[in-house]
């Protein structure tokens, strides 16, 4: 078994042992959410990981210059992109394939092993295709949303196609685990780094767990049934504002606690007639 998965299996597992005392807020369930106390226990797991660990590191990440960490992530997505060329072909999008097969090419060669994307300079767009949206496209349903541990945010239908792309990435087929695990983590950290702006949103929202849940079912649907677009991040914008004006409307309609009630104000007493004095 592949050590990443086997260390993802223990973390599952721990999150199972913890998920007895998580408890869910009041209210309505989402009907995509059926295991939500477990969700729920894996995100304060995943939230606790992030703010003692992931945060800061990511946060010491950005110190780098920003040419140095464009390279990187340049890099890493030069990488995976054979995973991409795989769901190309899986979708029958041929198109897109010769064009992430071009982009691969021209990034590898001129671009250095991919720390430069000459690709986007010639007019090749970027895609982004994973096997959760290949079966997507397929037919097959989300099933029920899904916490990971470490991971995120995911969903039965997306867990099955990360384990997927896990064999189609070629940094799975490398000799030492500790380029493997190395690689994955700095893929991470360049992930967390570029997300941090997003902190103080989520920190705002009512109920940051359901703030996250519906914004990434909302983007997994874009990317299923919305179709590739050239304007894809302007999408997922969209879509994250939607997820945050759902929110703060169900913030606003949560009951209020009502104010203590006070007695009512008397009437100010007119003072007593002043007595004349008797007649002498």
């Amino acid at each position: 078994m592949h050590p990443r998965v086997r260390t993802l299996l223990l973390c599952c597992l721990c999150v199972l042992w913890l998920a007895g005392c998580a408890t869910v807020p009041p209210g309505p369930r989402n009907p995509r959410d059926p295991w939500e106390k477990m969700n729920r226990t894996t995100y304060k797991f995943n939230d606790a990981l992030d703010r003692g660990f992931i945060k800061p590191v990511a946060k010491g990440y950005q110190h780098l210059p920003q040419w140095s960490r464009t390279g990187i992530n340049n890099f890493i997505t030069n990488l995976e992109y054979p995973v991409v060329m795989a769901n190309d072909l899986l979708q029958g999008q041929i198109k897109g394939f010769f064009n992430d097969t071009g982009r691969l090419l021209m990034n590898t060669t001129l671009g250095f092993f991919g720390f430069f994307d000459p690709a986007t300079t010639a007019g090749l767009d970027k895609n982004n295709r994973d096997l959760g949206q290949t079966f997507g496209k397929w037919g097959f349903k989300t099933g029920p949303y899904l916490v990971l541990p470490v991971l995120g945010p995911s969903d039965v239908r997306d867990g099955l196609g990360r384990l997927g792309d896990l064999w189609l990435n070629p940094r799975h087929y490398l000799n030492s685990n500790w380029a493997s695990w190395g690689l994955w983590a700095l893929e991470g950290i360049d992930t967390r780094a570029n997300l941090l702006y997003l902190d103080q949103t989520i920190q705002n929202a009512y109920d940051p767990y359901a703030f996250i849940r519906n914004a990434y079912l909302q983007n997994r649907d874009f990317m299923v049934n919305g179709g590739e677009s050239t304007q894809e991040e302007d999408q997922e914008q969209k879509l994250l504002e939607q997820a945050e004006q759902e929110d703060n409307a169900a913030g606003s309609a949560a009951p209020a606690t009502p104010p203590e009630s006070k007695p009512p104000e008397q009437p100010p007493k007119e003072p007593p007639p002043s007595e004349s004095p008797p007649p002498k």
